[in-house]
């Protein structure tokens, strides 16, 4: 059987294709830097990330882009020659305006070498491509305000939209129509959906039709993939789906998902990724293999492939970064070459990291505090399971309080907790000031209202500064712990983690862990990293 979630940890609107023997799945990653996760499978259980196909500041830009914006549900297609991604970058999502522009970009390698991008429209989000059996491609896209599917021919030579621009159809009346796909199925065009709302009420429908323009007719079994709310042990907010048929001609549905701890609404992992065997019906219309429609925490596995499984996968348990390994360099400073696992706020992390200025740590220089959509010194890891353990060694030598240097647990710009190391109060930042002394401060912010958890604690100026934080009670509550020799650790405090969850921060992401620095002088005083480590408990 296969294990559900496949993707656990902030995996959300997951698009598949089948490229022979090879499946590729595609997640948004909001304002999280580089755009657009990829994971590669051979048996639909087992997976490696694959680097980010929008790497460049040329294919994306969210530098000043508020909180869960970004990129939105980027779908994935290949046409034989090229591989294809459309995604959204969405630069505003408050109070019914949306501001959502469409891009397109392609290669014939997954792994590199993608183009910039085609602007297409911004009149929606979670756009598609469908790639028709005559050669034709079409984009398919939600309406804003979920007014309806809209469907465009996109001419690839040209390389923009042409024709008729047609609402095809304006969802079943379940509300908030979004996620569009279209299949052509044997005599049918079939138009899988998500609706209800990403939440609780979240679910997949779909319609078909004779013709890409329609009329569709719904589906009467809708919704093919829900949650049974009732039961909040098995996955939540099912929905936003996708397609893909084995090379044995079985057929696998890749959905979102949650996983709230029982008696509870707190999903600190985010919305993650999900896989169910379905079966075509006498009436032609999509089911689930195992009967119902609610999504299950395990689905049979698909027949007559080999089981593979990937190195990453192998140490997921437990994850170790020493920052021993230096990136090639043509003699010049270089910056930090790091794991694909890794990731950063709204832009590359090269500008503000290194490797080289002191070989066997990462270095970052600090810039602007957590709070800022702008540049942000983090270099994070998302959570995967609730029970962790992450730990780092910072060296760092403040002048000032505004600087500050530590171990982040965060879910957005105004929902963390901050384990730095800082000084008490001014100092003039210019110089030293031992009458002013370290200290070490554990910081909340609920919704940008910031405070100290416990009063600062006086640490020695220079050396290492060990910090952990520990998940317990079902990833419910955060333990946090400091030592001065990597061997005896004084626990600080236990605090709750629902600010770091989708429902109480209001977002679409997931909490991650990560190593940060901030100078609020501009002087970019910088702090090194030695390791950062990450133990399933």
């Amino acid at each position: 059987m296969i294990q559900n979630p496949i993707l656990p940890g902030f995996c959300p609107d997951p698009s598949i294709i089948r490229v022979g023997e090879d499946y590729y799945i595609a997640n948004s990653s909001f304002e999280w830097w580089p755009g657009v996760k990829i994971y590669h499978s051979k048996d639909l259980k087992h997976y490696e990330q694959l680097p980010s196909p929008l790497n460049r500041m040329s294919q994306l830009n969210m530098v000043g882009e508020g909180d869960s914006c970004g990129v939105w549900a980027p779908d994935i297609s290949w046409d034989g020659e090229y591989f294809w991604l459309i995604y959204t970058d969405v630069k505003t999502r408050t109070g019914g305006l949306f501001n959502t522009h469409n891009y397109l970009v392609k290669s014939k390698d997954i792994r590199g070498g993608w183009s910039d991008p085609v602007y297409l429209n911004s009149s929606g989000f979670d756009p598609s491509v469908f790639h028709d059996t005559d050669g034709k491609m079409y984009i398919v896209n939600m309406i804003n305000n979920f007014k309806g599917i809209l469907v465009q021919e996109y001419d690839s030579e040209k390389e923009c939209l042409v024709g008729e621009v047609k609402n095809v159809f304006p969802g079943t009346g379940r509300g908030y129509t979004e996620g569009p796909h279209i299949y052509h199925i044997g005599e049918y065009y079939y138009l899988l959906m998500a609706e209800g709302g990403t939440s609780y009420e979240h679910m997949a429908t779909m319609a078909r039709s004779r013709s890409i323009w329609g009329p569709y007719e719904e589906d009467p079994g809708n919704p093919v993939l829900t949650s049974d709310v009732e039961s909040p042990e098995e996955l939540q907010k099912c929905g936003h789906a996708d397609l893909v048929c084995t090379q044995n001609g079985e057929w696998y549905m890749v959905h979102l998902c949650a996983r709230p701890p029982k008696g509870s609404r707190q999903c600190v992992l985010g919305r993650e990724t999900a896989i169910q065997r379905m079966v075509w019906n006498e009436e032609g219309w999509l089911r689930m293999a195992c009967g119902g429609r609610f999504g299950q925490r395990e689905t049979e596995e698909p027949s007559g492939i080999p089981e593979c499984l990937f190195p990453e996968e192998e140490g997921k348990d437990y994850s170790r970064d020493d920052f021993d390994v230096l990136p090639e360099s043509d003699g010049m400073k270089t910056s930090a070459l790091l794991d694909v696992r890794y990731t950063s706020l709204r832009r590359p992390y090269d500008s503000y990291t290194s490797l080289t200025e002191r070989p066997g740590y990462l270095r970052l220089y600090g810039q602007e505090s957590l709070n800022s959509c702008y540049d942000v010194s983090l270099v994070a890891r998302r959570q995967q399971e609730r029970h962790v353990q992450v730990e780092t060694c910072v060296e760092f030598a403040p002048t000032c309080q505004e600087q500050m240097a530590g171990l982040a647990y965060m879910y957005d710009t105004g929902n963390f907790y901050l384990l730095v190391k800082t000084r008490e109060e001014e100092a003039g930042c210019q110089t030293l000031d031992l009458k002013n002394p370290a200290k070490l401060r554990l910081i909340k912010s609920d919704h940008f209202d910031v405070e100290d958890v416990i009063p600062a604690i006086s640490i020695p100026e220079n050396g290492p500064v060990y910090l952990r934080v520990t998940t317990t009670q079902e990833g419910l509550y955060a333990k946090f712990f400091y030592s001065l020799d990597g061997k005896d650790y004084q626990e600080l405090a236990e605090v709750p983690t629902n600010i770091l969850t989708d429902e109480q921060s209001e977002g679409f992401t997931g909490a991650h862990f990560g190593m940060y620095c901030h100078d609020m002088t501009g002087l970019r005083r910088y702090a090194d990293f030695g390791y950062f480590e990450i133990l399933k408990k």
